[in-house]
């Protein structure tokens, strides 16, 4: 990576001392004469010197704050895993700034703008998949950055914290075969997330392992926000040959299936055998009880705090860390095997 410019550079392009220069990045320090504060920003624009890196040059202590960037807080996964980030971070006595994207890619870059400017310690972040440019000028600046739940393949060197997606959904598909569907269906996140890639991945491999074929009309992906998830449920229903078997590995969409499933009459697990992605009580409650894949959102958390105070104190070893946590698969009733007709 290119040498980022320090403070020093700063102040000897402009022709003044540090001291000014850091008056001039923290206003009422001290006094700055208006065309030397001018001539300062001017060159700090013209060698690409951000604010970010005085902080940390500066040595003004410890962090103190991590910008959290979640897609979607009414998405009750979002919703408990800002809640531990908050838990962990309090823990350690760091404070957290919680911004949300809405699944936008605009709104990501305005909030990654704004996480900048209020010169956070690090970023842990559920990336949208786009905005490379962005994201790789944050590392250019030297802004610590967690993934966590998604990343991003075109930044391999990024820290990146997630539950074992092929294995998920390679146990969950696992479980319908083991009890003898053969037509099992999925419906999984966008296939430009590296989540939705994944849990179809590891589809895959259980149908494999079962000696199943593959058909792609039983394979559904619905964006993560709006219902998608309600109309890919309804063309798995309205299929010639319809499946047996469904395993919803979009845990924003499990909700509107399960509505969509009950407006159409369809009995668990009579008519048809359900997993879900998704660990709220509720699951528990309904009838029949919903097998889950439990998602370990403490350990997420856990890590992801971690990983983000390392970056912002420059304890990293310089190689991106991958934590792959594994999630459970709780058996309950809504799995039995497919009726013979």
């Amino acid at each position: 990576m290119q040498k980022q410019p320090t403070i020093r550079d700063v102040a000897q392009a402009a022709g003044v001392s540090v001291a000014v220069v850091s008056r001039v990045l923290n206003p009422g320090s001290g006094p700055v004469a208006a065309l030397t504060r001018r001539k300062v920003n001017d060159v700090m624009e013209t060698l690409g010197y951000h604010p970010r890196t005085a902080a940390r040059e500066l040595k003004h202590g410890p962090p103190t704050t991590l910008g959290l960037l979640l897609a979607d807080v009414s998405n009750p996964f979002f919703a408990r895993l800002a809640d531990h980030v908050v838990q962990e971070a309090h823990a350690r006595g760091i404070q957290v700034l919680l911004m949300t994207t809405q699944e936008d890619d605009r709104l990501e870059s305005e909030r990654l703008a704004t996480l900048i400017e209020r010169r956070v310690s690090g970023i842990i972040a559920t990336p949208t998949g786009n905005n490379l440019e962005i994201w790789k000028k944050l590392q250019g600046l030297g802004t610590g950055v967690v993934f966590v739940d998604r990343s991003i393949p075109e930044m391999p060197e990024v820290d990146v914290v997630s539950i074992n997606n092929i294995e998920s959904a390679r146990s969950a598909t696992a479980l319908l075969a083991a009890h003898g569907h053969r037509r099992i269906a999925i419906i999984s996140g966008p296939a430009t997330s590296t989540t939705g890639r994944d849990r179809v991945a590891g589809y895959r491999e259980a149908l494999r392992e079962a000696g199943l074929s593959e058909d792609s009309a039983l394979i559904r992906s619905a964006a993560f926000r709006g219902t998608a998830g309600g109309d890919a449920v309804t063309a798995l229903l309205n299929l010639q040959d319809p499946p047996t078997a469904l395993v919803v590995a979009n845990t924003a969409q499990v909700t509107t299936v399960l509505r969509r499933l009950v407006h159409a009459g369809v009995s668990i697990p009579d008519e048809l055998s359900v997993v879900v992605f998704e660990d709220s009580p509720w699951t528990e409650l309904m009838t029949p009880p919903l097998t889950i894949i439990r998602q370990p959102i403490d350990m997420l958390a856990r890590h992801s705090v971690q990983l983000a105070l390392s970056n912002a104190n420059g304890t990293t070893t310089g190689k991106p860390t991958i934590v792959r946590v594994d999630a459970e698969l709780v058996e309950r009733s809504s799995v039995v095997a497919p009726k013979a007709y």
